[in-house]
């Protein structure tokens, strides 16, 4: 599951979208012109742009009520979540290489972030499948 807060509309159990489907049909809502997709972001984690990433956790972190996390408050957070993404260097080929777009594969922030930068464009699309009665989901 992406994340907590996208419980409803996320799907992660095949059940969860049969049931949903039912729910979905019964309700009267699927129609012949109805198509049913799914999509993958490849390399997303190496993709994110930083500022942008930093500015959609603040956001994130504000809207869900947080002034501070374990009383650290969101500037520092983000100052430090700034500092793992723009200090992250590895070796390739006997070399050091510096990371400027993305983050980390592997790195528990960076799947943190993946998932709240995915949050934000999940809220947006979730939005206007509910305006026009469709459902959003994924099944993996």
């Amino acid at each position: 599951m992406f994340l907590f807060t996208g419980r409803n509309t996320t799907k992660t159990a095949g059940i969860d979208l049969i049931r949903r489907l039912q729910a979905y049909t019964a309700n009267g809502y699927l129609k012949p012109t109805t198509y049913l997709c799914t999509f993958d972001i490849t390399d997303l984690y190496t993709m994110l742009l930083q500022e942008e990433s930093l500015d959609i956790l603040t956001e994130f972190l504000l809207e869900h009520g947080y002034t501070k996390v374990n009383s650290v408050p969101i500037d520092a957070i983000r100052k430090l979540a700034r500092l793992v993404l723009a200090e992250n260097v590895f070796t390739y080929e006997k070399r050091f290489y510096r990371q400027v777009i993305g983050g980390a594969m592997g790195s528990a922030f960076t799947l943190t972030l993946a998932n709240i930068f995915m949050w934000k464009r999940e809220k947006r699309l979730v939005q206007q499948q509910l305006n026009a009665n469709e459902i959003y989901g994924r099944h993996v």
